[in-house]
């Protein structure tokens, strides 16, 4: 069995969808499964530092994209989830390369990715719970800004009324 990736992604801000980061002008966004299509520019060459091609090739794992509302060619973020029995299990996270660094794009990416996993958990009837693995570093960021439990190890997890807060503020 594979070894599960940690995360060690960073809530730069969360916002009512997504914020320009020089103008703070919003912008809403949808999300939508991932295609074979898409695939074709979401290279490491093109500055994307997961294989997404390999991700998507897992039957258990369902791909979903973040683009703004009538601009769907361009991918702002990507989320790789798994429904599980009772909960939903974050196995990746990633910003555009545009929206990562100090000269970013758009603010908020990565909360409102995360916000709709907690909304596919609760769509899926599984309360909003959603669990990932942290890096050792980052298990303080998560409490902070997603309102994510430690639950040992590097495991965390988003309950109910943390994920119903995260849902609120994105949809």
């Amino acid at each position: 069995m594979k070894k599960l990736q940690e995360l060690d992604f960073i809530i730069d801000k969360l916002t009512k969808s997504i914020e320009n980061a020089v103008t703070g002008d919003s912008f809403q966004t949808e999300i939508s499964i991932l295609t074979k299509e898409d695939l074709k520019n979401i290279t490491k060459k093109n500055g994307w530092l997961f294989d997404w091609k390999t991700e998507k090739k897992n039957v258990q794992k369902e791909i979903y994209k973040l683009t703004i509302v009538g601009n769907s060619h361009i991918i702002q973020g990507i989320i790789s989830l798994e429904v599980k029995e009772d909960h939903v299990y974050m196995h990746l996270v990633e910003s555009a390369p545009f929206n990562r660094g100090t000269s970013k794009v758009y603010l908020g990416v990565l909360g409102n990715l995360v916000a709709f996993a907690c909304k596919l958990s609760f769509q899926r009837g599984h309360e909003g719970n959603v669990s990932f693995l942290a890096k050792t570093k980052l298990i303080e960021h998560y409490e902070q800004t997603l309102g994510a439990s430690h639950f040992g190890g590097r495991v965390m997890i988003i309950e109910t009324k943390a994920a119903l807060k995260l849902v609120q503020q994105y949809f």
